[in-house]
């Protein structure tokens, strides 16, 4: 049997969920295959960051995740990061993504990941153009020049279907089918370490931590781990509880204290009641390319990390919406075959950035540091060196700020870079992420944002906006002329010409009109003229 969509995606967890959900809004037929019935309750993926948020807002949806959540809503979000135990003289409070809000236009969040799941899987059963195969496993991805092929049977192996798409997306994970059978590697640091994730219930322990103030994560840095992480996080507030930290290789379920490994880590004994223990390998991994012709991957099919930072679930979702757009624009012929490539050449760079850059290279700082300053050598030493690592987290968010300036679709500068480095700025640039302003009417930017390209003219004359209307309608694409005047905050733009793309990056910004609009939009969608 076959059945024919626009797009076939394998992987039905949140990256594949999220890629379905923007390309059904943007009226793609897609089919989803999920080998999972039900949903796994281990509390995975717990930040969502502002910008996972915005995603939720656009798909209509940041509401119904916010009443997902399960810890209270003013419950703050961030870390304690103690020295050796969480009983320690040492420990800090630093300043988180409180710190880089005010550039985006949603606040943050936490909870569990099937949390999240269920608000997406609740918006996908809604969509009458996505199908929904669960319980269906890939076996075979094939494609030629016109069409990607991917086979599925039951879970009794009885019954097989051909799903034929124009594209084809593996978001089914670090083991991704999609991924090996298009024969793409991947590469990165393999720190060659065994971690365990224990997630259990214990009300001791939260009152045993009320001596810090209100946080969602607990971190505690023993120099005897090399820089690997211990720590506990929140998965409600009174018992609910995760813990991630090193073991000895060859650890199992059965003959290790792992009681006693959370007591010590603690600093404290207290009892609880475990729900689960498993393991992972402390490893990053990007692939060498996130396309092969009519294949795409996205999500840990396309990178795997620790769980560190938050970094995971929302790059996966970040790859979705960057990639949907592109489908959805390639699907409706205003979209070009550079469009398409774009999505490897802007998003892979950011992950290796993010692997390399802030995961390893914060698990080689903490190990440096562990390793060269101790109170019982010399306390003054230590003490004054614990102290200018508080803003140490802080420093880290404000650093991360994901941007595509040396992308080929980008109007960006000379000998740019796509990378995980920036600086969280106001102004509009070219390849960064629009930032929120005020409008006079008193809605928001983002408020007026539309699906398509969005050209917001800030006392700009009708010369300058009716070359871009002109030249949209040429191409056929989706355009949306946002006019007001440039006083007040939106003078923070340092633009009165900004042309956003449909996932809110700047594609283009300028005093005057373009010398050749035709060629600006030609290039932002991946077409010559």
């Amino acid at each position: 049997m076959k059945k024919r969509y626009q797009v076939v995606i394998v992987g039905g967890g949140p990256v594949g969920m999220a890629l379905a959900v923007d390309l059904g809004l943007r009226g793609v037929s897609c089919a989803v295959v999920e080998s999972r019935i039900g949903v796994s309750q281990i509390p995975k993926g717990q930040n969502l960051t502002h910008r996972t948020l915005e995603h939720f807002y656009f798909w209509g949806l940041a509401e119904q995740l916010r009443a997902a959540r399960i810890m209270p809503r003013d419950y703050p979000i961030g870390e304690i990061t103690s020295y050796r135990d969480l009983m320690s003289d040492y420990w800090q409070a630093p300043a988180g993504r409180e710190l880089i809000r005010k550039y985006f236009f949603q606040e943050n969040d936490r909870m569990p990941q099937y949390q999240m799941e269920a608000v997406l899987r609740a918006r996908l059963d809604a969509l009458p153009n996505v199908t929904c195969f669960s319980g269906w496993t890939a076996t075979a991805i094939e494609q030629d020049d016109d069409t990607a092929r991917v086979v599925i049977v039951d879970a009794n192996g009885a019954d097989r279907i051909t799903l034929e798409g124009d594209y084809a997306a593996g978001c089914d994970g670090g083991h991704s089918v999609v991924r090996s059978q298009l024969g793409v590697e991947r590469r990165g640091t393999d720190f060659d370490q065994l971690m365990v994730l224990i997630v259990f219930r214990s009300r001791e322990l939260h009152e045993g931590l009320k001596r810090f103030p209100e946080r969602s994560t607990y971190r505690a840095m023993h120099p005897d781990h090399n820089g690997y992480w211990q720590f506990f996080g929140r998965v409600d507030v009174g018992e609910g509880w995760f813990f991630h930290a090193p073991v000895p290789a060859n650890t199992t379920r059965e003959g290790f204290d792992f009681h006693g490994l959370i007591q010590k880590a603690a600093g404290f004994e207290f009892s609880c009641v475990f729900d689960h223990v498993g393991f992972w390998e402390l490893r990053t991994a990007v692939a060498e390319r996130y396309r092969v012709a009519r294949c795409f991957i996205a999500g840990d099919a396309a990178h795997s990390h620790p769980p560190y930072g938050g970094f995971g679930l929302n790059n996966g979702l970040e790859d979705s919406v960057n990639l949907a757009w592109k489908l959805a624009a390639k699907l409706a012929g205003w979209g070009g075959d550079a469009l398409l490539r774009s999505y490897d050449e802007e998003r892979r760079p950011v992950f290796q950035d993010i692997a390399e850059n802030f995961i390893a290279a914060r698990i080689k700082a903490d190990n440096e540091f562990l390793t060269r300053y101790n109170p019982d050598r010399d306390r003054a030493e230590f003490e004054h060196e614990w102290a200018r690592r508080e803003s140490d987290l802080g420093d880290r968010f404000q650093a991360y700020e994901t941007n595509y300036e040396g992308s080929p679709v980008i109007d960006g500068p000379p000998n740019g870079t796509c990378s995980a480095h920036g600086q969280h700025l106001f102004k509009a640039r070219a390849g960064h992420h629009l930032a929120p302003q005020q409008l006079s009417s008193g809605r928001n930017v983002f408020e007026e944002l539309g699906r398509g390209f969005t050209l917001l003219a800030f006392d700009a004359d009708d010369r300058a906006c009716e070359a871009f209307e002109r030249s949209t309608k040429k191409f056929g694409v989706p355009f949306k002329l946002v006019r007001d005047s440039f006083q007040n905050g939106r003078l923070a733009y340092e633009a009165p010409l900004i042309l956003v793309r449909p996932d809110q990056f700047v594609a283009w910004t300028g005093e005057h009109p373009p010398k050749d609009s035709d060629a600006l939009i030609a290039r932002v969608i991946g077409r010559s003229q």
